[in-house]
């Protein structure tokens, strides 16, 4: 982490932007400006932790337009473009252009994250864009996140009779296949068909020869904005010899399709990609944009084109990189030019 930031940091001071690299929480922060030094303000963010991965998923390779490596997609590759689009931007004096770079995106800390910490320092503006994977779309929602612990109880017995006991690894199963049919479940909205669980670990049994007694289960659940994490949580917590704590919990993404800034780049996007209708696009997973909502300023996810986040073959599109930092570059050079007649209008 700390060799990817400092190439980062070097990268952008040897083509003249001025970088500032922090530690929040044990982890490199980096934050620069370039363009007007007020005005119209927006932010590029992304972050450059990974999740983990096989040892040949480092070493990266190329096939034809893919670029095949673990954080390909998720997010180096829009992050990489980004960079460039902020040294293609340093010179224009109309647009105040923030970059910030977190290190603790993939992470489930609740508190204490880089991206609040970017903040809270003041790298806020008019509008903000996390470079997540979006395939050239505009991510304007996101899916909750809420990550819950499942503890679930039985009855210890000797491995010979299991008979005898009450295997509480099989009960979490059945436990989570009832969370799976709850109701909430079943509901859908106008950009996602259904909410998702996934079961991410399970816990359980000290011993081969001793039916287990207890199990715990973490469950990462994606749930759709305008649904009650709180009743979620309630209808978890009814399942049979089970109880529920709540790990992390991150809000949904809603922007509306409306707002100018969105309108703005989704001009810029369809002027340089093949793209047609770059806006209502919804997100199963969410980011860290999130942060940026909360302090009150409109902010989406948009990113390069690829597949395989989180997979085993992870990939990102070369010429989608190009479209990406392009787009960027319009989406700001047009921002004076939008923002100046929409004025007129509210005049």
């Amino acid at each position: 982490m700390q060799s990817a930031a400092a190439f980062v940091k070097g990268w952008l001071e040897a083509r003249d932007v001025d970088v500032k690299g922090e530690m929040h929480n044990g982890r490199p922060v980096l934050t620069a400006t370039v363009g007007a030094p007020s005005g119209p303000t927006v932010v590029f963010h992304g972050h450059l932790d990974v999740v983990p991965a096989r040892p040949e998923q480092f070493e990266p390779r190329v096939s034809g337009d893919r670029l095949f490596g673990r954080g390909a997609y998720d997010m180096k590759g829009g992050l990489a473009a980004m960079m460039c689009a902020v040294t293609d931007l340093a010179g224009q004096d109309r647009v105040r252009v923030h970059f910030a770079c977190v290190s603790d995106e993939e992470s489930d800390e609740q508190t204490k994250r880089g991206s609040d910490y970017v903040v809270e320092q003041g790298f806020t503006g008019d509008f903000a864009i996390t470079g997540e994977p979006t395939n050239l779309h505009i991510g304007v929602q996101a899916k909750g996140v809420l990550v819950v612990r499942v503890h679930v109880s039985g009855r210890s017995a000797h491995g010979s009779t299991p008979w005898l006991g009450d295997n509480a690894v099989l009960k979490a199963v059945d436990v989570f296949r009832g969370i799976e049919s709850l109701p909430f479940t079943r509901e859908s909205s106008e950009l996602f068909d259904r909410p998702s669980i996934s079961l991410g670990r399970i816990m359980g049994g000290d011993a081969v020869n001793r039916v287990p007694d207890t199990c715990a289960i973490d469950l990462d659940i994606r749930y759709l904005p305008g649904q009650d994490p709180e009743e979620i949580l309630a209808a978890i917590g009814n399942q049979q010899d089970s109880t529920v704590t709540k790990v992390f919990h991150r809000e949904p993404i809603v922007v509306e399709r409306e707002e100018p800034y969105v309108q703005i780049l989704a001009e810029a996007v369809c002027s340089i990609t093949p793209l047609r209708e770059s806006i209502a696009v919804g997100r199963d997973g969410t980011s860290d944009v999130i942060s940026f909502l909360n302090a009150g300023m409109p902010g989406v996810e948009f990113g390069p084109s690829g597949d395989g986040h989180h997979g085993p073959e992870e990939w990102v599109s070369i010429e989608s990189l190009a479209l990406y930092r392009r787009s960027l570059v319009e989406f700001v050079n047009l921002i004076p030019q939008r923002t100046r007649k929409l004025e007129l209008k509210i005049a």
